[in-house]
């Protein structure tokens, strides 16, 4: 009886196994069977392109999806060429599935090259005389830059030359040009520019949304803070040095110190900036721990600038603009890591066409009496030929915008 009884068991007990891996397995067909066809529902656009510095998430690349992708991340697109997105999305059964398609970065803006319809040349000018003038890429260091056309540069006259460039890309711009070749240039008596009283600025900009503001280095000599506060200036954005050129030694403005102490004691906002000319992510570092050292024991009320302008030797750089960008944004990283609060100063062409897009407040040189830039920015450069009282010869004139009116 006793070994009928184990045998029932040992029966049953089999059975139920049985039953538990049929039922184990039809699970784990059922689900791998809704993972297939989950897969299949997902449908991804076909030869994926993304253009260089790009916004472009996960799901902007996927037509239609049977589920939620999780941690839809941004894809970076700051390298050219082919890369893989790995995500994960989740099934309305709360299946998590793993997935991944290709994309392909690629560059698909030509060159900037900057230069107006004429570019004149003293007769007798080297051969590579061309290569002053900015030729730059968003990607590509050192694109192919010159000129197609025939001319004499021994011979005085007007030839009509096409400047061109290539990136790496095999992007293409071209600037038809009439390139003059001069004998000598006469001086040319050019009647300066009408100055700008602080108190039409006053009147014109001052509300209750803006301040009025300068900004001055060692040009400006010794101010008087006083007067120049009774002018109505309410802040100052003075210079704290520089380096005598590229990888050059650094110096502190001459009048900082002066400066930063008679604005302070007079009760005016202060804002600073660095005159770079820094030519790589290292260097602009270095630029910002620089200048933190010259600043400590000040409190700094407004941002501080990186300042960089020598376009006239851009060439030598042989840097690309998204490099350029970068610099700035490590320059004002590394303040921000510090405590204080960068910003990226520019002319409104250089900001709109040089640097690539980011999310830097900005202060905005633009010599009108109503600037069309776009973007956002913190400051307005309206004019360097700005009259105050305290003030020997032209001042820079700045407006801040307390609220983006």
């Amino acid at each position: 009886m006793k070994k009928k009884i184990i045998i029932i068991v040992s029966s049953i007990v089999i059975l139920v196994i049985l039953l538990l891996t049929i039922y184990f397995l039809y699970q784990k067909n059922k689900k791998q069977k809704e993972i297939e066809e989950a897969k299949e529902s997902l449908i991804v656009n076909k030869e994926i392109k993304v253009s260089f510095n790009s916004k472009s998430k996960v799901s902007d690349n996927i037509e239609s999806i049977d589920g939620e992708i999780i941690d839809d991340y941004d894809i970076d697109t700051t390298k050219l060429g082919k890369q893989t997105i790995n995500f994960k999305f989740k099934t309305s059964n709360d299946i998590e599935i793993p997935y991944s398609y290709n994309i392909e970065v690629v560059d698909n803006t030509p060159p900037v090259i900057w230069v107006s319809n004429s570019y004149s040349v003293k007769k007798g000018s080297s051969k590579d005389f061309y290569k002053k003038i900015l030729c730059g890429d968003d990607t590509d260091p050192n694109p192919n830059c010159y000129i197609e056309g025939d001319y004499d540069l021994n011979k005085v006259g007007n030839y009509p030359v096409v400047f061109k460039a290539i990136d790496k890309s095999g992007n293409i711009k071209e600037e038809p040009i009439t390139l003059k070749v001069y004998e000598s240039k006469g001086s040319s008596s050019s009647s300066s520019k009408p100055k700008l009283l602080i108190q039409d600025v006053i009147k014109n900009y001052k509300t209750e949304n803006t301040r009025i503001g300068i900004d001055v280095s060692s040009w400006q000599g010794d101010i008087d803070y006083q007067k120049v506060k009774d002018a109505g200036i309410e802040f100052v954005i003075i210079r704290v040095g520089s380096t005598r050129g590229t990888n050059g030694e650094y110096f502190v403005d001459s009048k900082f110190k002066r400066n930063i102490e008679e604005a302070k004691a007079h009760g005016l906002l202060v804002g600073l900036y660095f005159y770079s000319y820094a030519d790589s992510e290292e260097s602009a570092k270095k630029d910002a721990l620089w200048l933190i050292d010259q600043i400590k024991g000040y409190d700094i009320d407004l941002p501080i600038a990186f300042d960089w302008e020598d376009w006239s030797h851009f060439n030598t750089y042989n840097i690309s603009f998204y490099t350029l960008t970068n610099m700035s944004q490590v320059f004002t990283d590394t303040l921000e890591a510090h405590g204080y609060q960068g910003m990226l100063y520019g002319s409104k062409l250089y900001l709109e066409q040089l640097f690539l897009p980011n999310n830097q407040i900005k202060w905005l040189a633009h010599y009108t009496n109503k600037t069309n830039y776009q973007e956002d920015y913190l400051f307005w450069q309206m004019s360097s030929v700005g009259k105050v009282d305290g003030i020997k010869g032209n001042v820079d004139i700045d407006i801040m915008y307390l609220k983006n009116s």
